[in-house]
């Protein structure tokens, strides 16, 4: 087993492209640590950074408490899992698994006996000596995995090893190399862009943007407690409800959550409370997931929104209501593009913050890229101020009718609007 640990590491490509700026972080002996991100944030540059690939920039990078940044990735005892499984078409099944074990001159019945027992829990083994070409998706991935743990390596990395298969095979492999990995107890770095394969594969999630670590830490941690608007988001099924709303304290009786045409009031006595009082007067960002919202009738008094059910979508095991409320929704704010610092642009936070506070103005201007906007399916951005609502696999409402919905205080998220939580997450 390995540690690995980052400390400020920075990779700079040609042109200035800054592709992960100053990012420290630590994976412990034995961990299954997940890097999840959009397409582009520096993810699979920072896998390869630790598997040598790429040379390191700035920063250092620590294997088992040794310095690596000029190891050659021949002496860092790494196995890396590709996308496309990476194998050798001229041989077998059997050749490729027996590749590294081959290249160290290990002893060939030894090589032969721990082919043919991996292959066995890799449910291959007959397979073995057909070629890459003849077998299926999930058989080649299943056949990378091999050729990576036969040697026995102290540190796993894989880059996005799921995302060329259907569904079904990607739901079998995940929970294969869930159960190996932890079997073989070897620290492992996984790479994706799937939010169900962080959350079911990961001890901890590192979730990464435009290069930037944004937030680090156990799969429940970091969907119920964010740190950022933009995490809340990305790590979301459904769209999350990203609200404006302005604070108040009325006679400092309470926090007042005003949303224009309607109110949500948290007491004193709410851990959240002091934190968000703080912004009397100004701006904030609340967001809450589809599944913080419920369905209860007109006479009940607790806190709630109303408005009228536009449209429903059936999902096969629930129903999504999209409920028009009147309240503005505003767009996830990215955090500041770190490239600003390498080659002198303005900072790209800055076109979202105005549009926010043109919304708390009244306005309605538009950004110019407004085609562009939510093109990320996990994105979070809505364009129409609905309130989205999971309703179970039985809808209640058609388009069209009157519906209030109970609002679960509790899990409120409350963020400046440049995207910051106001109350720090609890790591």
């Amino acid at each position: 087993m390995s540690s690995v640990v980052l400390d400020k590491v920075t990779k700079v490509y040609p042109g200035d492209y800054l592709a992960v700026d100053r990012l420290s972080l630590r994976a412990e002996d034995g961990e299954f640590l997940v890097l999840l991100g959009p397409s582009g944030c520096g993810k699979s540059t920072l896998l390869r950074m630790i598997a040598g690939l790429e040379e390191i920039t700035e920063g250092d990078l620590w294997l088992d408490g040794q310095m690596a940044n000029h190891l050659a990735p021949r002496d860092r005892d790494v196995a890396m899992v590709f996308q496309n499984g990476a194998l050798y078409p001229h041989r077998t099944v059997r050749g490729n698994i027996a590749f590294p074990l081959e290249i160290a001159k290990s002893d060939p019945a030894m090589v032969r006996e721990r082919v043919t027992e991996l292959s066995k829990v890799l449910h291959i083994n007959e397979t073995l000596d057909r070629r890459p070409g003849t077998l299926s998706g999930g058989q080649r991935q299943r056949v990378a995995m091999g050729r990576a743990i036969v040697r026995q390596p102290r540190l796993f990395l894989m880059d996005e090893p799921l995302s060329n298969l259907d569904a079904g095979m990607r739901t079998e492999l995940r929970m294969e190399i869930s159960a190996l990995v932890r079997s073989l107890g070897v620290t492992t770095i996984y790479v994706t862009h799937d939010q169900v394969e962080a959350l079911t594969l990961a001890d901890r999630i590192a979730i990464l943007n435009r290069g930037v670590l944004q937030d680090v830490g156990t799969p429940a941690q970091i969907y119920n407690d964010p740190a950022t608007a933009f995490v809340a988001a990305f790590l979301n099924s459904q769209q999350l409800n990203l609200l404006a709303a302005h604070v108040r304290t009325p006679q400092n009786q309470y926090v007042m959550l005003d949303f224009g045409p309607h109110q949500v009031t948290l007491p004193w006595s709410d851990p959240r409370a002091y934190a968000i009082s703080q912004h009397t007067g100004g701006q904030v960002l609340v967001g809450m997931r589809p599944d913080g919202l419920a369905p209860v009738q007109e006479s009940y008094e607790g806190p709630s929104f109303f408005g009228r059910v536009r449209a429903l979508e059936y999902h096969g095991h629930e129903w999504l209501a999209y409920l028009e409320c009147g309240m503005p929704a505003v767009p996830v704010p990215e955090p500041p593009d770190p490239r600003a610092r390498v080659n002198g642009t303005a900072n790209g936070s800055g076109k979202l913050s105005g549009l926010v506070r043109r919304m708390f103005a009244g306005h309605r201007e538009e950004p110019q890229d407004q085609e562009q906007v939510g093109q990320h399916p996990n994105s979070g951005i809505h364009r129409r101020s609905d309130l989205i609502i999971r309703l179970g696999n039985r809808p209640i409402w058609r388009a069209g009718d009157a519906a209030k919905v109970a609002v679960d205080l509790s899990r409120l998220m409350v963020f400046t609007v440049d995207g910051a939580r106001i109350d720090p997450p609890r790591r």
